[in-house]
């Protein structure tokens, strides 16, 4: 249960809000305007951490390891500490020089000859999953597109198949427990916990699809290119980051389309914006809401000097619709430049691996339905399911016209 923590020194700003309250969840914006108004970073009562929700500053914590470690996990819990220790991940939860090491030979892999590869195999599922979807008229933007889409190209291109109650089921428990250990957790847990030696045993080389990135992997921990034991880490830390969150963002780029028809107009008359779409719904509404570092010795934030040793959330929800980095930040805009600025993929040595594979998934997905629908439209009210520290639609109630 949340408790009420006093700050380390009395030049923080101190903030009552409980982030991860239900009601917070389903509409943060509140929270974040009112943490980005508090200073440069806030101090939040109920956990006893440090927060930022500004652009300049979240980017400073993601991105400054030497101030702000992620060896501590990147989760509210401290995994270093007795009662909250569990495995690190090898590239998550690592820093420099370690992290170089695994993150380089994660890139050999990953070599642009394969990602093209992809692109084919993503664009041909796409343009049939798109005309199915015209053909009915009427369909979920989540279950029917956004999953539908996401679970049928990206986990069999890692390695593996994963059934949608399999997936959300994962999903759900891993970004709550991300988050502190609450009622969302304990459920999202319980509700996993029939999956789990599946999905521990799905990481294993002997269960990879053949040509699958995660055979890679393991080709290149057999080639000592990397440590004994890291391919399934690894491989279920890249099927992890990937499936959830772009998942979210195409939703999202789906909702924001639906409710202002100019937007759409404006993407079917000029193609090359599909590319735009999804990174300015991931700033708008981005799918990680907040991920945690710990201070260091002589961290400081804004002016602020903090203590070492405390968890500090960068809230990028927040840091995205930051006005000063962005005028009239609220609102979704398709000629928006935010590739690079945003900060749903992150920043610095940690930044999103895979970005470039989110992005080919949406840029083939809401690309082939521009070409086929000439009024896109919702069809109901959308509906956000509460987790910790994700932001992604439950139900997405869609009707199109096709043209």
């Amino acid at each position: 249960m949340p408790v009420n923590l006093p700050p380390p020194s009395d030049d923080v700003p101190v903030l009552q809000v409980d982030p991860f309250d239900v009601a917070v969840l389903r509409d943060p914006y509140p929270f974040f305007k009112a943490l980005r108004e508090a200073g440069p970073v806030a101090w939040l009562a109920p956990y006893g951490i440090y927060a930022t929700g500004r652009h300049s500053e979240a980017t400073t914590v993601l991105s400054r390891w030497q101030q702000f470690t992620n060896a501590g996990g990147a989760g509210l819990a401290d995994i270093r500490k007795p009662g909250n220790w569990r495995p690190a991940s090898v590239i998550l939860e690592v820093d420099p020089p370690a992290h170089t090491a695994v993150r380089g030979a994660l890139q050999k892999i990953l070599s642009p000859i394969v990602v093209r590869q992809w692109r084919e195999k993503f664009q041909a599922e796409a343009e049939a999953m798109a005309d199915q979807l015209v053909a009915r008229g009427r369909f979920d933007g989540m279950r029917d597109a956004a999953e539908a889409f996401v679970l049928q190209v990206f986990p069999p291109a890692v390695g593996i198949r994963i059934p949608r109650e399999n997936a959300q089921a994962i999903g759900d428990m891993n970004f709550n427990a991300i988050g502190p250990n609450n009622e969302l957790t304990k459920a999202a847990v319980a509700r996993a916990q029939p999956y789990m030696q599946w999905y521990e045993d799905s990481m294993k080389r002997e269960a990879m699809l053949p040509g699958g990135f995660g055979e890679l992997i393991h080709q290149a921990e057999d080639a000592g290119a990397l440590q004994k034991g890291f391919a399934a880490n690894l491989t279920r830390s890249f099927l992890r980051g990937g499936m959830d969150t772009t998942i979210s963002g195409i939703g999202s780029a789906l909702l924001a389309l639906a409710r202002d028809p100019a937007q759409w107009d404006l993407l079917r008359a000029d193609p090359a914006l599909v590319r735009n779409a999804f990174d300015e719904a991931i700033r708008h509404e981005s799918p990680v809401q907040v991920m945690f570092r710990t201070t260091c010795e002589g961290a400081e934030l804004g002016g602020v000097a903090l203590a070492p040793d405390i968890k500090i959330a960068a809230f990028m929800g927040a840091a995205n619709r930051d006005t000063r980095q962005w005028p009239d930040a609220d609102r979704f805009d398709l000629r928006r430049p935010v590739a690079g600025q945003h900060l749903a993929f992150g920043s610095g040595p940690h930044v999103c691996i895979g970005q470039m594979i989110a992005r080919l998934e949406a840029e083939c997905l809401i690309g082939a339905l521009a070409r086929r629908v000439k009024r896109l439209r919702l069809a109901g009210e959308p509906v956000y399911r509460p987790v910790n520290t994700l932001r992604t639609l439950d139900s997405l109630p869609l009707e199109v016209e096709a043209g």
